[in-house]
Protein backbone atom coordinates (compact mmCIF):
# COMPACT_ATOMS: atom_id res chain seq x y z
CA UNK A 1 0.00 0.00 0.00
CA UNK A 2 1.44 3.43 -1.36
CA UNK A 3 0.32 6.25 1.17
CA UNK A 4 0.70 10.11 -0.61
CA UNK A 5 0.09 12.96 1.65
CA UNK A 6 -1.34 16.31 0.09
CA UNK A 7 -1.66 19.58 1.66
CA UNK A 8 -5.49 19.36 1.35
CA UNK A 9 -8.37 17.72 0.01
CA UNK A 10 -8.73 19.71 -2.96
CA UNK A 11 -5.33 18.54 -3.50
CA UNK A 12 -6.00 14.98 -3.18
CA UNK A 13 -9.19 15.03 -5.19
CA UNK A 14 -7.27 16.62 -7.91
CA UNK A 15 -4.27 14.36 -8.16
CA UNK A 16 -6.92 11.50 -7.63
CA UNK A 17 -8.42 12.51 -10.94
CA UNK A 18 -4.93 12.55 -12.53
CA UNK A 19 -3.83 9.15 -11.24
CA UNK A 20 -7.74 7.89 -12.68
CA UNK A 21 -7.02 9.28 -15.98
CA UNK A 22 -3.85 7.78 -16.15
CA UNK A 23 -4.55 4.76 -15.27
CA UNK A 24 -7.54 4.83 -18.21
CA UNK A 25 -5.07 5.40 -20.57
CA UNK A 26 -3.11 2.54 -19.73
CA UNK A 27 -5.85 0.18 -19.85
CA UNK A 28 -7.06 1.62 -23.17
CA UNK A 29 -4.16 1.09 -24.85
CA UNK A 30 -3.41 -2.59 -23.19
CA UNK A 31 -6.76 -4.03 -23.58
CA UNK A 32 -9.10 -1.50 -25.41
CA UNK A 33 -11.38 -0.21 -22.42
CA UNK A 34 -10.81 1.36 -18.62
CA UNK A 35 -14.09 -0.18 -16.43
CA UNK A 36 -14.04 1.67 -13.45
CA UNK A 37 -16.18 1.66 -10.42
CA UNK A 38 -17.11 4.95 -7.76
CA UNK A 39 -18.18 5.72 -4.90
CA UNK A 40 -19.75 8.92 -3.21
CA UNK A 41 -18.42 11.43 -1.02
CA UNK A 42 -17.58 14.98 -1.21
CA UNK A 43 -13.98 14.45 -1.42
CA UNK A 44 -14.75 12.34 -4.58
CA UNK A 45 -17.37 15.25 -6.08
CA UNK A 46 -14.38 17.31 -6.75
CA UNK A 47 -12.39 14.20 -8.08
CA UNK A 48 -14.71 13.90 -10.58
CA UNK A 49 -15.24 17.30 -11.30
CA UNK A 50 -11.52 17.73 -11.84
CA UNK A 51 -11.64 14.09 -13.83
CA UNK A 52 -13.65 15.65 -16.72
CA UNK A 53 -11.43 18.22 -17.68
CA UNK A 54 -8.25 15.29 -17.76
CA UNK A 55 -7.32 13.63 -20.88
CA UNK A 56 -9.16 10.74 -20.69
CA UNK A 57 -10.08 7.82 -23.60
CA UNK A 58 -14.07 8.69 -23.03
CA UNK A 59 -15.25 6.58 -25.57
CA UNK A 60 -13.78 3.59 -23.97
CA UNK A 61 -14.42 4.32 -20.28
CA UNK A 62 -17.37 1.98 -18.78
CA UNK A 63 -18.45 3.73 -15.17
CA UNK A 64 -20.18 1.35 -12.91
CA UNK A 65 -21.05 2.12 -9.22
CA UNK A 66 -18.78 0.86 -5.97
CA UNK A 67 -22.77 1.23 -3.66
CA UNK A 68 -25.67 2.94 -4.06
CA UNK A 69 -28.73 4.20 -1.87
CA UNK A 70 -31.88 2.54 -2.45
CA UNK A 71 -33.72 5.60 -2.86
CA UNK A 72 -35.42 7.29 -5.93
CA UNK A 73 -34.24 8.84 -8.76
CA UNK A 74 -32.99 12.15 -8.58
CA UNK A 75 -32.94 11.84 -4.64
CA UNK A 76 -30.07 13.71 -3.42
CA UNK A 77 -28.83 10.88 -1.41
CA UNK A 78 -28.32 8.91 -4.08
CA UNK A 79 -24.54 8.57 -5.03
CA UNK A 80 -26.08 8.42 -8.88
CA UNK A 81 -27.54 12.32 -8.47
CA UNK A 82 -23.98 13.50 -7.63
CA UNK A 83 -21.98 11.04 -10.29
CA UNK A 84 -24.27 12.58 -12.57
CA UNK A 85 -23.72 16.29 -11.44
CA UNK A 86 -20.09 16.07 -10.80
CA UNK A 87 -18.57 13.99 -14.28
CA UNK A 88 -21.40 12.69 -16.40
CA UNK A 89 -22.88 16.47 -17.14
CA UNK A 90 -19.58 17.68 -18.15
CA UNK A 91 -17.57 15.07 -19.62
CA UNK A 92 -18.32 13.10 -23.01
CA UNK A 93 -18.70 9.46 -21.72
CA UNK A 94 -21.40 7.47 -23.46
CA UNK A 95 -24.80 7.52 -21.56
CA UNK A 96 -24.60 3.36 -22.45
CA UNK A 97 -21.58 3.44 -21.18
CA UNK A 98 -22.58 4.19 -17.56
CA UNK A 99 -24.27 1.23 -15.65
CA UNK A 100 -26.14 2.39 -12.49
CA UNK A 101 -27.25 0.19 -9.57
CA UNK A 102 -30.73 -0.94 -9.93
CA UNK A 103 -32.09 0.07 -6.45
CA UNK A 104 -35.71 1.30 -7.41
CA UNK A 105 -36.33 -2.06 -8.00
CA UNK A 106 -39.11 -3.98 -6.27
CA UNK A 107 -36.98 -7.19 -5.29
CA UNK A 108 -34.09 -5.91 -4.80
CA UNK A 109 -32.23 -9.52 -4.57
CA UNK A 110 -32.83 -10.33 -8.51
CA UNK A 111 -31.62 -6.92 -9.02
CA UNK A 112 -28.62 -7.20 -7.31
CA UNK A 113 -28.26 -10.68 -9.03
CA UNK A 114 -28.67 -8.70 -12.70
CA UNK A 115 -26.36 -5.68 -11.82
CA UNK A 116 -23.40 -8.57 -10.90
CA UNK A 117 -24.32 -10.56 -14.84
CA UNK A 118 -23.99 -7.04 -15.73
CA UNK A 119 -20.21 -6.63 -14.55
CA UNK A 120 -19.76 -10.16 -16.34
CA UNK A 121 -20.65 -8.33 -19.48
CA UNK A 122 -18.55 -5.51 -19.53
CA UNK A 123 -15.69 -6.85 -17.39
CA UNK A 124 -15.09 -10.81 -17.99
CA UNK A 125 -15.81 -13.49 -16.01
CA UNK A 126 -15.11 -13.30 -12.98
CA UNK A 127 -15.58 -9.63 -13.78
CA UNK A 128 -11.81 -7.67 -13.09
CA UNK A 129 -12.43 -4.09 -12.62
CA UNK A 130 -9.18 -1.78 -13.99
CA UNK A 131 -9.69 0.43 -11.24
CA UNK A 132 -11.95 0.62 -7.75
CA UNK A 133 -12.59 4.31 -5.77
CA UNK A 134 -13.24 3.72 -2.35
CA UNK A 135 -13.77 6.01 0.50
CA UNK A 136 -13.09 4.98 4.25
CA UNK A 137 -15.54 5.75 6.85
CA UNK A 138 -15.14 7.44 10.56
CA UNK A 139 -16.76 3.90 11.38
CA UNK A 140 -13.91 1.91 9.45
CA UNK A 141 -16.47 1.31 6.37
CA UNK A 142 -15.93 1.20 2.95
CA UNK A 143 -18.64 0.56 -0.22
CA UNK A 144 -21.55 -0.23 1.96
CA UNK A 145 -19.34 -2.98 3.78
CA UNK A 146 -20.03 -2.05 7.23
CA UNK A 147 -19.81 -2.66 10.44
CA UNK A 148 -21.71 -5.88 11.79
CA UNK A 149 -23.81 -5.93 8.78
CA UNK A 150 -23.93 -9.29 7.21
CA UNK A 151 -22.88 -8.38 3.53
CA UNK A 152 -19.40 -8.48 5.26
CA UNK A 153 -19.21 -11.98 4.95
CA UNK A 154 -20.73 -12.86 1.15
CA UNK A 155 -18.43 -14.21 -0.39
CA UNK A 156 -20.19 -16.07 -3.15
CA UNK A 157 -21.61 -13.01 -5.29
CA UNK A 158 -20.08 -10.01 -6.41
CA UNK A 159 -23.23 -7.31 -5.90
CA UNK A 160 -25.18 -7.71 -2.89
CA UNK A 161 -27.62 -5.98 -0.31
CA UNK A 162 -26.53 -4.18 3.06
CA UNK A 163 -29.06 -3.73 6.08
CA UNK A 164 -30.21 -0.48 7.31
CA UNK A 165 -27.01 2.02 7.72
CA UNK A 166 -27.93 5.75 8.55
CA UNK A 167 -31.62 4.87 7.28
CA UNK A 168 -31.14 3.31 4.38
CA UNK A 169 -30.84 0.08 2.70
CA UNK A 170 -27.21 0.00 0.08
CA UNK A 171 -26.81 -1.93 -2.67
CA UNK A 172 -23.18 -2.69 -2.58
CA UNK A 173 -19.91 -4.12 -4.37
CA UNK A 174 -18.52 -7.20 -2.43
CA UNK A 175 -14.75 -7.94 -1.12
CA UNK A 176 -14.22 -10.59 -4.04
CA UNK A 177 -15.30 -8.13 -6.96
CA UNK A 178 -13.01 -5.88 -5.10
CA UNK A 179 -10.24 -7.71 -4.40
CA UNK A 180 -10.24 -8.95 -8.14
CA UNK A 181 -9.56 -5.34 -8.66
CA UNK A 182 -6.29 -4.45 -11.02
CA UNK A 183 -5.80 -0.85 -8.68
CA UNK A 184 -7.70 0.00 -5.66
CA UNK A 185 -7.89 3.66 -5.02
CA UNK A 186 -8.51 5.40 -1.71
CA UNK A 187 -9.17 9.06 -1.22
CA UNK A 188 -8.91 9.88 2.70
CA UNK A 189 -9.77 13.22 4.06
CA UNK A 190 -10.40 15.31 7.19
CA UNK A 191 -9.24 14.97 10.88
CA UNK A 192 -11.83 12.78 11.68
CA UNK A 193 -10.09 10.09 9.26
CA UNK A 194 -6.95 9.72 11.04
CA UNK A 195 -7.74 7.17 13.07
CA UNK A 196 -9.06 4.81 10.69
CA UNK A 197 -6.19 5.75 8.72
CA UNK A 198 -3.98 4.14 10.80
CA UNK A 199 -5.85 1.09 10.98
CA UNK A 200 -6.37 1.16 7.58
CA UNK A 201 -2.73 1.82 6.96
CA UNK A 202 -1.64 -1.56 9.12
CA UNK A 203 -3.92 -4.20 7.65
CA UNK A 204 -6.32 -4.18 10.75
CA UNK A 205 -8.91 -6.78 9.33
CA UNK A 206 -10.96 -5.86 12.68
CA UNK A 207 -12.43 -3.08 10.47
CA UNK A 208 -14.35 -3.47 7.00
CA UNK A 209 -11.86 -1.63 5.22
CA UNK A 210 -8.96 -3.78 6.28
CA UNK A 211 -9.98 -6.54 4.43
CA UNK A 212 -10.18 -5.02 0.81
CA UNK A 213 -6.42 -6.16 -1.17
CA UNK A 214 -3.32 -4.06 -0.21
CA UNK A 215 -0.91 -4.85 -2.98
CA UNK A 216 -2.27 -2.63 -5.81
CA UNK A 217 -3.62 0.12 -3.42
CA UNK A 218 -3.21 3.71 -3.34
CA UNK A 219 -4.21 5.54 -0.61
CA UNK A 220 -4.40 9.30 -1.18
CA UNK A 221 -4.90 11.58 1.92
CA UNK A 222 -4.73 15.30 2.88
CA UNK A 223 -2.59 16.61 6.23
CA UNK A 224 -5.77 16.69 8.13
CA UNK A 225 -6.25 12.98 7.91
CA UNK A 226 -2.77 12.48 7.78
CA UNK A 227 -1.48 14.46 11.13
CA UNK A 228 -4.15 12.25 13.46
CA UNK A 229 -2.77 8.97 11.83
Amino acid sequence: MEIRILPDADSAAREAAAFIAEKARGAVAARGRFVVAFSGGHTPWQMLRALAGEDVPWKAVHVVQVDERVAPTGDPDRNLTHLRESLLDHAPLPSEQIYAMPVEEKDLGAAATRYALTLKEIAGSPPVLDLVHLGLGSDGHTASLVPGDSVLNVTDADVALSGPYQGRRRMTLTYPILNRSRRVLWLVTGSEKGGMLVRLRNGDASIPAGRVRRDQALVLTDRAAAERS
